[in-house]
């Protein structure tokens, strides 16, 4: 039996994460469930978006999958996501981005994987005010941060049969930060002999992965090109809809869509829940439950491809719930 902590998050996030949950208890895997809340509605109950009890299931759990929670624009508190990553040293975003099929794109032959370090840079949003002037905001590349995630972007296409590593990066202005990062990553390839290495400066590669993405296989970069160049890719292959991700960290992990909270769609039973979903089976797979996780990626990709069974941005007329209940009946056959 596995304990998993189950944060609902806000907007769509209690509707999807509902049907993931559902699909994965049909998978045949034995979780026990530890529903914590996060977001928004936290802040009138407990003065924080992220209460203490729910970190603490975390820690006990160690795993947990996380339904989407919305970020303020430009007020308010800071992004959950980030203080998750930073509290449980989650290093590792893990997004894989392939064609699906039945999902019509302009792009055929996607199968690639972005490594994004998940603790630094900019988006570590280590930042303030200069008077009422300006901001400034710091940059904080390390030695180590960059050692460890490019560590796991070669420990993950060794151990998944993945040939080719590319480092992206600003190297070539920003030679302090971005010089120190491409120079570790280097380092740490020339002890995989057995994997290609090349790196590329991060707009040239967002133009290049757009002209041909079947000529990448693993993308290793820092926090905030990572962040970018995810949804870039997820863009080649549908949209984040379809998009699941790992935060992966030393002896924890969570689980979550790229997508956002949608809250113009909360309630309404119409989104896609197929990247929590996904994100699930990552979670399985991460757990040791492969043969459950095989169950679920096999119907969701059956699903796809009928074109019929699915939710109305993909071209169908199922609600959330339904898509879970057509998923669950897909395991059964």
């Amino acid at each position: 039996m596995h304990k998993v902590t189950l944060i609902p998050g806000d907007g769509i996030g209690p509707e999807v994460a509902l049907a993931a949950r559902r699909v994965v208890d049909a998978s045949g895997a034995e979780i026990e469930w530890h529903v914590a809340e996060a977001g928004e509605a936290q802040m009138d109950v407990c003065g924080t978006p992220l209460p203490e009890a729910t970190l603490e299931s975390i820690r006990r759990d160690r795993v947990a999958l996380k339904g989407p929670i919305t970020t303020p624009v430009g007020t308010g508190f800071r992004s959950v996501n980030v203080a998750l990553r930073k509290e449980f040293d989650l290093y590792a975003n893990v997004r894989p981005v392939r064609n699906f099929p039945g999902v019509k794109s302009r792009y055929e032959g996607v199968d690639l994987v972005v490594v994004r370090e998940n603790t630094e840079d900019l988006y570590a949003g280590i930042e303030h005010m200069i008077g009422d002037y300006a901001a400034e905001s710091i940059k904080l590349i390390t030695r180590a941060g960059s050692e460890r995630i490019a560590r796991y972007a070669f420990d993950y296409a060794a151990a998944n049969g993945r040939k080719k590593v590319t480092a992206i990066h600003k190297a070539n202005i920003m030679k302090c930060t971005d010089g120190l990062f491409l120079d570790t990553v280097r380092a740490v390839a020339a002890q995989y002999p057995q994997i290609e290495f090349t790196d590329e400066i991060v707009d040239a590669a967002c133009m290049h992965v757009v002209q041909r993405p079947e000529n990448y296989d693993v993308l290793v970069l820092p926090n905030l090109y990572g962040d970018i160049m995810s949804d870039l890719c997820a863009g080649l292959v549908g949209g984040i809809g379809l998009a699941p991700s790992a935060n992966i960290g030393e002896g924890c992990a969570i689980f979550e869509a790229v997508h956002g909270s949608a809250p113009k769609h909360a309630g309404k039973n119409d989104a896609n829940p197929t990247a929590l979903i996904l994100s699930a089976a990552m979670m399985l797979r991460h757990l040791g439950e492969g043969e459950a996780a095989g169950r679920i990626e096999t119907a969701v990709l059956s699903l796809l491809e009928g074109g019929v069974q699915v939710t109305y941005d993909l071209g169908g007329g199922l609600g959330t719930s339904e898509f879970a209940d057509a998923l669950i009946a897909q395991m059964g056959k």
